[in-house]
């Protein structure tokens, strides 16, 4: 098996084995455990096949119907292509799921989010006719962090000397200034912390400002907290329906952080305990206390497993003797290293230049892995809940496109077929939500997707 087969394998759960990512040694509570914890919560059933709208059709072979929302209709009608963007899904299409229904399409109810908060955009609708099933195989992008280094190691050459140094010298200096509170995570994720939840919430929410990465780890646990145990009315018809409720944790980041409107942005979630259990407090008051409970101890194992990888020792690693230079920090915690190196590259000014190089190397990488394990529509596996794209450089399906209208029954319902080739490469960075915000450049030439 290639090097690259294996990452991407390790990179992707298989909601159809219920067996979990492998972990570091030394772990007090195993990746297994937590799972079996999932499994057991009051929504854990929506982690099944058998509960899951969007993995039964995933799985099915049946026509699979996505929603996307663009702010480049008039663009996409023009050139008559699709390009993708880097994210979550690393190169696919970001798209949300539709239930073919008699009447019409039903939107998923991160579709619904999405009509109710983009009014400005269009929205398309797309037919996938695959020639098979699919695997249940999703794509957690908390574990990309080998595939970051081993990208930014076989490509750093595009960069200039100082860049190259600026990149490795930053990555150090974060660990550094937050070495003490990563080994406290790693002694916690082996069972030996003693620290007060009060303190622990405050720690972290330093650390998130030296280490960005944390500020991803911490939103998607209390995610996985509130969309697996929340019993709210509106939670409960969308399992009855076979969904996770988004709104839990869209109204948690936006809560959260002032700009997310801007730009979603997790490296800016860091709030401490007391703005914690206000934020819980609002979104579902009956979750509080056991939302910070939850991450106390959930947080610390994800760090090890998303920091480290599967093939080192949480009670050998220490960050403190990790911060000497790049070079001993790849060796040791080769996922946060690349983590790390990653979110710096997107700071230097010649991103939209490098964007084309690091980030579609990915993504191509990315759609020969799908292509291989026949997956059409990859989606975000941290919990398969709605967050789903369409794989442009799939050969074993037929992909039909319309512009669609929501009716006054909150359906969509197409309007105008177009004509539209999927293109595996990755859309110019400036038309992107990240280019916009932090390298605004108006080009009206570009075929913007997001």
């Amino acid at each position: 098996m290639h090097l690259s087969q294996h990452e991407w394998d390790y990179v992707h759960t298989d909601f159809a084995t219920h067996t979990a990512a492998p972990g570091p040694s030394g772990l007090a509570e195993t990746p297994a455990d937590w799972l079996a914890q999932h499994r057991a919560a009051p929504n854990g059933h929506l982690l099944d096949i058998s509960g899951n709208a969007m993995l039964q059709t995933i799985t099915s072979g049946r026509p699979i119907h996505l929603m996307h929302t663009t702010r480049a209709l008039d663009v996409i009608r023009a050139t008559g292509e699709l390009y993708g963007a880097a994210g979550c899904l690393v190169g696919a299409l970001y798209c949300a799921p539709l239930t073919e229904t008699a009447p019409g399409l039903r939107p998923h109810n991160l579709g619904s989010y999405l009509l109710d908060t983009k009014k400005e955009r269009a929205t398309l609708v797309f037919e996938i006719a695959p020639e098979q099933g699919a695997p249940a195989k999703g794509l957690d992008y908390l574990r990309l962090g080998g595939i970051h280094l081993r990208t930014y190691q076989m490509h750093r050459h595009f960069l200039t000397g100082p860049e190259d140094e600026r990149l490795r010298q930053e990555a150090v200096r974060r660990v550094r200034a937050a070495a003490g509170f990563l080994d406290c995570l790693l002694a916690e994720a082996h069972g030996l912390g003693a620290m007060s939840q009060r303190a622990f919430f405050g720690y972290l929410a330093e650390a998130v400002e030296q280490c960005p990465f944390l500020g991803y780890l911490y939103f998607e646990v209390l995610t996985e907290y509130l969309l697996l145990h929340s019993a709210a009315p509106a939670t409960k018809a969308y399992a009855e329906a076979g969904e996770m409720n988004n709104h839990l944790y869209k109204d948690l980041a936006f809560s959260a952080v002032a700009t997310m409107g801007r730009l979603f942005d997790l490296a800016l979630f860091n709030p401490d305990h007391a703005q914690l259990t206000e934020l819980i407090g609002r979104i579902d008051p009956s979750l509080t206390r056991g939302a910070t409970a939850y991450a106390r101890l959930r947080l610390p194992h994800l760090f090890a497993c998303a920091a480290l990888g599967p093939d080192r020792d949480v009670t050998t690693a220490t960050f403190r003797e990790m911060a000497d230079d790049f070079d001993a920090l790849a060796t040791a915690a080769p996922h946060l290293a690349g983590q790390l190196i990653f979110r710096e590259m997107r700071k230097l000014p010649r991103y939209p230049a490098l964007y084309a190089v690091f980030e579609q190397a990915k993504a191509s990488e990315a759609y020969g892995y799908w292509n291989r394990e026949q997956i059409a529509a990859p989606f975000n596996a941290v919990l398969p809940k709605g967050e789903i794209g369409l794989n442009l450089a799939f050969p074993h399906a037929t992909l039909t496109a319309w512009v669609a209208e929501q009716g006054d029954d909150g359906l969509l319902h197409p309007t105008e077929q177009l004509s539209l080739v999927p293109v595996p490469r990755l859309m110019d960075l400036r038309g992107t939500a990240l280019g916009l915000a932090a390298f605004p450049a108006p080009n009206p030439l570009l075929p913007a997707t997001a």
